[in-house]
């Protein structure tokens, strides 16, 4: 037994000492492959002498053992674990850096095993473990008592072989790289510590070596001492294997006595029944057999019917019997071989089917849409057109819309080019075959004959759309009537079902009989798949209790059928429509389509509109003209509207960008034509012409556009001085009252064209801005000087001026009011730009104001500082003064209105009391009623006099009191 399980010691041959050397280092770990367990008694053993293990053999001869023998390398042998660094051991510390001690990562594939993984099997086992315990407390392991004492004197030897072995060795905290522990193991000082190698060297060592082998075989002979007497055990375990054997025998033999007397209760009591009931089911074959023949041969005459049916083109019908007979194929005809092609031949002829109406509907939407727009009646072959789309929806030909828009689409491109070539036609000034594009021949129309042929255009696309939505009108009550069609099927199916529901399911007890009749005929079948098979049996047996044929000759049906699945179409039995909710969306499609073809109508109209502005002809329209265009295309758009329900925004987004570039050259002709009349304007009072009082006067009447044009003729209506407004008097110049012309016609530019208000307001703004800042720059900046060659700006071309500025700021209300008629509420934001024109108008007015009492002051204080109190009196300074206010009064009086006149000349004569203050304070003259105060007294009271005489100045308040100082 020791001999077959330990790792024993082995005798090596050849040695002349008979040393006892080892197979391979004890403490390596050993992995052998796991065996299963013989099947044999472990009384009779089987095999090679060695018995069950592969171990080696305390009695086997081996080769001695060599350092060639190792099964690992050399550094790895004498790597000692238990050093902490390896520099310190003393076989490596000279074996270099290759041999550093590097750490291995743990495996990621392998889990990490804890005791909670064994606590189910310890759980199972804790009973057994108990009762094992509980047994080898109360019986030996062996019956034998001469065994045990067998065992006791072997444990007894072995004892006292173990202690021969030195104490050293077996200390737990064994080192041998301690000093003390290496030379007790190796007692160096046995050897010579001279040079070179002796006899009694060599036999030291040879000594120590045998001994350390000896230790060696005593400590591995007791470890297979201590393993052979466990080996009952495992023969006890094989004696088990071998009886577990014996009984799946005798229940393999209890089996196979058991299938024979099955085999024979077969053979004797369920064959006969069998053959009877296998004998009923023929029979019923046959009748089923016969019953497909007659279908059969109803199917065979499917294809020329089908081919009758189309030479009548009644494609629904051919296509209702085609898909009956696919229905009956794919059913009561599934599998037969005479009819293996029948199938794809009647899905080519479906192929077919479906591109002859595809052609047929393309021909008829080109035929209807080219014809003549005026013939009757609106809608061509309304039969026809009906069948199309009933058989295009049955084929669920979805996207017939789209053929008949792309045939739309054709046709109103060949409307624009009839209607050019008819235009062109009559005009003998074009020569067609030099000029061959459309466009250009457009553009060499004359303004009114451009004119009628884009109303002429209007009026064709207005015939065209009239026809379209007659045509989609026809189409779309089919769709509704295949709609309700589908709604009312649906709800019938529902009902029918509901009300049918119990009196259709078949009664279980004869479906479960037929269950099993069909389990007991057809191997390999369970009793779900049997009563399966039971009931579709019973099914085709319902549909053929009719006459199969019959299903084939009842020719077309036009039932619908909406499964509601997500398929949107189910086969049962009928032909495939589409669902409600498809339908309803080829109907809002079909409606979608008469807002194309509105779409279309003015996508070709903005074409005519583009290929005529190309060179610019519509910007250089007159007013009239264009208000005339504008009218013409809103008709057309309102009238497009009416009859689609749709509205369309190219044609009037082409004319609102036509618009914007007419409104920019409307604005920048007035524009240079104010800035030309300010350039050559010298700042002079102007009559105002009769026609000028009358454009005021309507203003005033609330009407806020341009007078009539009147035939010329001679006009005795003599000019007036001033322009009356409101009973007031503007003096102006000639300059302003054209700007009054020309903000009118940019209000009657909004009257005929409200959609530009806003655009034609900013421009507006600009205008009046440009007025206010080129007439700041001529009048107070001195530019008119170097202009119009002005010799200077004197005080009556300022009051000019702001009579001028006065004028147009009345008349910025009046604007505002009038734009703010024609703008929407969201765009009333733009009306900010009157109040900031208002604020700059009235800042340049003051500045005039101020630049006039300014003057004056320049001249008091010129004059006034040289003036003495010396007799004679009045002084010539007080007379020159005197002398400039009347000039001055007499310069403004005319054109300032009495109340700004009065507001001035106060500014003035307040400027004046200031200057002759300062130089009476210089001169030392005080109100003390000396010679020198008497004096100035009077001219005082020169000044006044002369000043209340002039005209709007009797009330003039001059208390000159406070120009003197107190006496002291």
């Amino acid at each position: 037994m020791a001999s077959s399980h330990g790792s024993s010691l082995v005798p090596r041959g050849g040695g002349r000492d008979g040393i006892y050397h080892k197979e391979q280092d004890p403490l390596a770990p050993r992995r052998r492959p796991v065996r299963s367990l013989p099947d044999v008694c472990p009384k009779e053993p089987t095999g090679g002498g060695r018995g069950l293990c592969d171990g080696p053999s305390v009695v086997a001869e081996h080769d001695r053992w060599t350092v060639y023998s190792s099964k690992v390398n050399l550094p790895a042998a004498l790597n000692d674990p238990r050093l902490a660094k390896r520099e310190s051991d003393f076989f490596t510390k000279t074996w270099g850096l290759d041999f550093a001690e590097t750490e291995v990562m743990p495996s990621f594939y392998l889990p990490n095993i804890g005791r909670e993984h064994f606590a189910a099997y310890l759980q199972e086992t804790a009973q057994r473990e108990k009762i094992h315990e509980r047994c080898k407390s109360i019986c030996p392991n062996k019956d034998d008592l001469d065994a045990i004492s067998s065992i006791t004197t072997n444990h007894e030897k072995s004892r006292a072989e173990l202690e021969q072995v030195p104490k050293i060795f077996m200390k737990p905290d064994f080192a041998l790289e301690d000093p003390i522990t290496f030379s007790a193991v190796l007692p160096w000082s046995h050897f010579s510590s001279s040079g070179g190698k002796s006899s009694r060297d060599v036999a030291s060592s040879k000594l120590l070596q045998e001994k350390l082998s000896h230790y060696l075989d005593v400590v591995e002979v007791s470890i297979a001492r201590q393993i052979s007497l466990r080996s009952d055990a495992f023969f006890h375990a094989m004696s088990s294997q071998h009886e577990l054997q014996d009984q799946l025998q005798e229940t393999q033999r209890a089996v196979a006595v058991l299938r024979g007397r099955t085999a024979a209760i077969d053979r004797v009591m369920c064959q006969g029944p069998l053959r009877a009931l296998r004998t009923a089911l023929t029979r019923n074959n046959c009748v089923k057999l016969h019953n497909k023949l007659k279908l059969m041969a109803a199917v065979h005459q499917t294809q020329p019917t089908v081919q009758l049916l189309l030479s009548t083109s009644e494609f629904v019908g051919a296509l209702e019997l085609i898909a009956t007979t696919k229905e009956v194929l794919q059913q009561e005809l599934q599998g037969i071989h005479s009819f293996r092609h029948l199938g794809s031949q009647l899905c080519e002829l479906e192929k077919l089917i479906d591109k002859m109406m595809v052609e047929d509907f393309s021909m008829y939407a080109r035929s209807d849409l080219s014809r003549s727009l005026r013939d009757e009646p609106q809608v061509l072959e309304k039969e026809r057109l009906e069948s199309l789309v009933f058989g295009l929806l049955r084929q669920r030909k979805l996207d017939f819309l789209d053929i008949y828009s792309d045939e739309m689409i054709l046709a109103a491109k060949a409307i624009v080019s009839q209607c050019v070539a008819e235009s062109v036609f009559h005009i003998e000034e074009i020569d067609t075959e030099a000029v061959t594009k459309l466009a250009e021949q457009m553009r060499l129309m004359t303004s009114p004959q451009w004119f009628d042929l884009l109303k002429n255009i209007f009026d064709t696309f207005l015939l065209f759309l009239q026809r379209i939505k007659a045509t989609l009108s026809v189409i779309r009550n089919v769709l509704l009537e295949v709609l309700n069609s589908n709604q009312k099927n649906r709800l019938l199916e529902e009902a029918g079902s509901g009300a049918s529901g119990h009196q259709s399911s078949p009664d279980p007890t004869s479906l479960q009989g037929e269950a099993e009749l069909a389990y007991l005929t057809h191997e390999g079948l369970f009793i779900s798949d049997a009563l399966s098979e039971a009931q579709q049996q019973q099914q085709q047996q319902v549909l053929l209790s009719q006459d199969p044929s019959s299903r084939i000759q009842q020719g077309p049906r036009t039932e619908a059928v909406d499964s509601g699945t997500t398929e949107s179409f189910v086969m049962s039995g009928e032909h495939v429509m589409p669902t409600e909710t498809e339908m309803k969306r080829v109907i809002s499609s079909a409606q979608e389509l008469l807002h194309t073809a509105s779409d279309i109508s003015h996508d070709r109209c903005v074409k005519v509109l583009t290929a005529r502005a190309k060179d610019g002809s519509l910007e250089r329209l007159s007013s009239a003209e264009f208000v005339c265009l504008s009218q013409a295309v809103e008709g057309f758009v309102r009238d497009t509207e009416e009859l689609c329900g749709r509205r369309s925004v190219s044609l009037r987004g082409a004319l609102q960008s036509q618009a914007n570039r007419f409104v920019h050259r409307f604005h920048e002709e007035r524009k240079t034509k104010l800035s030309l009349l300010l350039d050559n304007e010298r700042w002079k009072q102007a009559e105002v012409p009769a026609e000028f009082q009358e454009l005021v006067n309507s203003i005033a009447d609330g009407k806020i556009s341009l007078p009539e044009r009147k035939m010329p003729g001679p006009d005795d209506r003599k000019p007036a001085e001033f322009l009356l407004v409101n009973g007031q008097k503007y003096a102006v110049v000639g300059t302003v009252l054209l700007l009054i012309r020309i903000f009118l016609e940019y209000c009657q530019c909004v009257n005929d064209i409200p959609s530009i208000a806003t655009d034609m307001l900013t421009r507006l703004s600009d205008l009046l801005k440009h007025f206010n800042s080129r007439s700041c720059q001529l009048v107070l900046g001195a530019g008119a000087l170097q202009v119009v060659g002005l010799k200077t700006i004197t005080t009556k071309n300022l009051a000019l001026a702001s009579r001028c500025l006065q004028l147009v700021v009345h008349y910025i209300p009046v604007i505002r009011t009038h734009f703010e008629t024609k703008l929407q509420p969201k765009q009333y934001s733009v009306l900010r730009h009157f109040d900031h024109i208002t604020k700059d108008y009235n800042d340049h007015i003051s500045e005039i104001s101020a630049k006039l009492v300014a003057i004056m002051d320049s001249l008091f204080e010129k004059v006034l500082s040289k003036y003495e109190v010396r007799a004679p009196m009045p002084s010539s300074c007080f007379r020159n003064v005197c002398k400039q206010m009347a000039k001055m009064h007499e310069a403004i009086s005319d054109l300032l209105p009495e109340d700004q006149t009065q507001m001035l000349f106060l500014r003035i004569n307040a400027s004046f009391k200031l200057h002759l203050k300062r130089q009476l304070c210089r001169l030392g003259v005080v109100n003390d009623g000396g010679p020198q105060h008497g004096l100035v007294v009077v001219d005082v009271a020169f000044y006044t006099e002369n000043v209340q005489v002039l005209r709007s100045l009797e009330r003039l308040d001059l208390n000159m009191v406070e120009i003197w100082e107190q006496k002291r």
